[in-house]
């Protein structure tokens, strides 16, 4: 996630000409029946900088607190960390985020990594190969997939912080690494080579990591369908099907209670969001606009509009049969210099302000749970 620009009709018109009207999809009887969120997330990938800037957090109570553990105090049990190959800005690389899961090991997190395979943000609008394999045909770009991966997880492995989960990336809605893994008249071929990759990496590192694929397709399953079948087609194996839901962009949680409830019934794999969120104001803290400017339907951009929309996110995903939830970057208030673009990350601002579950002055939001 970052920019709205990824929820726009460009996606509709590049799966028009392979979908078909989609048919309501009933919530199976035994989806009705709420399981347990194992998985209760956040995204905290923006959190590393913030503290380094000096960032101070505090409980609803108004007490300086390490951040983490006001989260986990809310009910978040793993955390999320993307990284980019070479960001400009030094940020969510690899070496970061090995100091960082560090971190996260240490305060008895899990561990879910987010690999975008991408210097800068990879979404359903762009997924732009990194600088160093800008030249790379599909045959080195799956080497490069499997080095990267199998690279970073052994790092981790090798420090004690082995990641439980990793994404083989981020939202790929059309594919990766465009436009050698983008999907093209339907054809999932190349992309199915880099997904194979990733897999084989991870395992090869870690046979118990589990590997996510994560597209934002929560909004239609005849969506969700045409990548899932179109990757299982190619022997495309993973363990978690992931999925993005904004209530801004994807539609009513009804919906998608659907969709996760037919993903898993049709691909029979645990299902999680792997994104949400909701906001807290409609105004904006700094000189960067806001990514989003309405509330959810039915809830207040308040404090309490918030937690209750968050809460019925967690409800709606657990009716369709999902392990998890994930919030999306929670800590991602507006510290100056922590801004969204990695190219100018000390002068860009957060167009996320108003989404965080943190106030402008980094009060925690106390209504705001994680529930299982």
């Amino acid at each position: 996630m970052f920019q709205a620009r990824r929820r726009t009709g460009v996606l509709g018109a590049l799966l028009a000409v392979a979908l078909s009207a989609a048919a309501a999809v009933a919530v199976p009887p035994e989806a009705r029946a709420a399981g347990t969120l194992s998985m209760r997330g956040a995204d905290v990938s923006t959190l590393q900088r913030a503290v380094d800037l000096g960032a101070k957090y505090y409980t609803s109570a108004g007490a300086v607190a390490d951040p983490l553990d006001i989260l986990r105090s809310a009910g978040v049990n793993y955390l999320r960390l993307r990284v980019w190959n070479n960001p400009r800005s030094g940020y969510n690389n690899a070496a970061r985020v090995l100091a960082y899961a560090r971190t996260v090991k240490a305060k008895g997190f899990k561990l879910l990594i987010d690999f975008h395979y991408s210097d800068t943000w990879a979404d359903p609008g762009v997924q732009t190969k990194p600088a160093a394999w800008s030249s790379h045909g599909i045959s080195a770009l799956t080497t490069d997939v499997y080095d990267y991966t199998y690279g970073l997880c052994t790092a981790l492995k090798a420090q004690g912080t082995t990641p439980d989960s990793v994404q083989i990336g981020n939202e790929i809605n059309v594919g990766m690494l465009w436009n050698d893994g983008k999907v093209v008249n339907n054809d999932f071929t190349n992309l199915s080579l880099l997904l194979k990759s990733g897999y084989n990496a991870t395992k090869a590192c870690n046979s118990s990591t589990q590997v996510v694929i994560h597209t934002a397709n929560s909004d239609s399953d005849a969506h969700a369908r045409w990548f899932y079948d179109g990757i299982r087609a190619k022997g495309v194996v993973w363990d978690i099907t992931a999925l993005s839901y904004y209530c801004n962009w994807h539609g009513t949680t009804a919906n998608m209670t659907a969709v996760v409830a037919d993903m898993i019934s049709r691909y029979g794999k645990p299902a999680i969001l792997a994104e949400t969120a909701a906001p807290f104001t409609l105004n904006n803290a700094d000189g960067t606009g806001n990514s989003i400017n309405t509330a959810c339907p039915g809830y207040a951009a308040t404090w309490a509009g918030q937690g209750a929309a968050f809460t019925a996110v967690q409800n709606a995903a657990k009716a369709g049969g999902a392990v998890g939830v994930f919030y999306w970057e929670p800590t991602w208030t507006a510290v100056p210099g922590n801004g969204w673009d990695p190219a100018n990350i000390a002068s860009s601002g957060d167009g996320w302000d108003n989404m965080a579950v943190f106030n402008w002055t980094n009060v925690f939001n106390g209504t705001m749970k994680w529930i299982s």
